[in-house]
């Protein structure tokens, strides 16, 4: 940023039903991965943000969890941090799949919306498989329901629209003085992101077979004299009969699992990372407010 130039700073609340391609796209605004997809609906637990720059303007991304009709205490912390994430924002983005909708998740979010008062705007994601007129209608029965200030056609995969959508966001900021420094990206601690790419592999590569009952705790986190890190963390499942399915045959899923991910790591840090990862079954890991605690939500719900 030239120092002559006015700043502008301002929160943007990313929401939207599970899957609907927030952190995908949140992680498009700002130019590099900070928050871990996969195909798996409600991936995003913690409300990571991003942090995106547009000349003289930052703009603070709140990527909130998927909001959807919680069962569990995992549930229910997940959809609080979700609506904590539209507090307080300078603008709430709500991120539509056209092809999948999940309407019955989808409507109470729209009624919910109808009645906040910050600037509303809307992205129809995965333009790129979706059929134009009925994008075209879903767009017209949204834009019926919500007031939303703009209505943009966006691909988070392909980054097809995200410019001009990244640019309209940057001109709603207030003027201020920039929150982060110009090279921070988000503000999750090293040790949390370490523990989100584990688990992101963890879903990537099991795809059906380990359900969403499985967490990845940060256990240590120590510089090295040679300038490497090493990370050793603890996947958690919640059955003995998961344990294999993680393991895989000699141990070569769990190695796979591991070499993905420090691989990703030692990219994303810029240094070398040694990667350990062991594996212990809870069967009541989501009631443990200590993990809770770990991985960013609030355990009073």
């Amino acid at each position: 940023m030239n120092e002559q130039e006015q700043p502008y700073c301002g929160v943007v609340a990313v929401i939207g039903a599970p899957n609907a391609g927030k952190s995908t796209l949140v992680n498009q605004l700002v130019g590099q991965k900070v928050a871990i997809t996969s195909a798996k609906a409600q991936t995003t637990r913690a409300r990571l943000m991003g942090i995106a720059l547009d000349g003289p303007v930052q703009m603070i991304l709140v990527d909130t969890p998927g909001i959807f009709a919680p069962k569990r205490r995992l549930d229910r912390a997940m959809v609080s941090a979700a609506w904590e994430g539209t507090t307080e924002a300078d603008a709430v983005l709500l991120v539509v799949d056209p092809v999948k909708q999940r309407r019955h998740e989808l409507e109470p979010l729209l009624t919910a919306l109808k009645e906040r008062p910050e600037r509303k705007l809307l992205a129809l994601n995965k333009v790129d498989i979706a059929a134009k007129e009925p994008l075209l209608a879903l767009a017209q029965d949204l834009g019926s329901k919500v007031e939303f200030d703009e209505i943009f056609f966006i691909s988070a995969k392909t980054g097809d629209g995200v410019a001009g959508l990244k640019q309209h966001l940057a001109g709603q900021m207030p003027p201020g003085l920039w929150h982060y420094p110009e090279d921070q990206v988000s503000d999750a601690s090293e040790r949390l992101l370490a523990a989100e790419i584990t688990r992101e592999q963890l879903y990537q590569q099991l795809h059906e077979e380990l359900p969403y009952d499985s967490a990845v705790r940060p256990e240590s986190y120590t510089e090295r004299r040679d300038g490497s890190v090493e990370i050793r963390q603890q996947i958690v499942i919640a059955r003995e009969s998961q344990r294999p399915i993680v393991l895989g045959k000699g141990g070569q899923r769990i190695k796979a699992i591991g070499e993905a991910a420090r691989k990703e790591l030692s990219e994303l840090l810029g240094r070398k990372v040694h990667l350990f990862l062991h594996v212990k079954v809870d069967e009541r890991w989501a009631d443990d407010k200590e993990i809770f605690e770990e991985i960013g939500l609030d355990w009073g719900q």
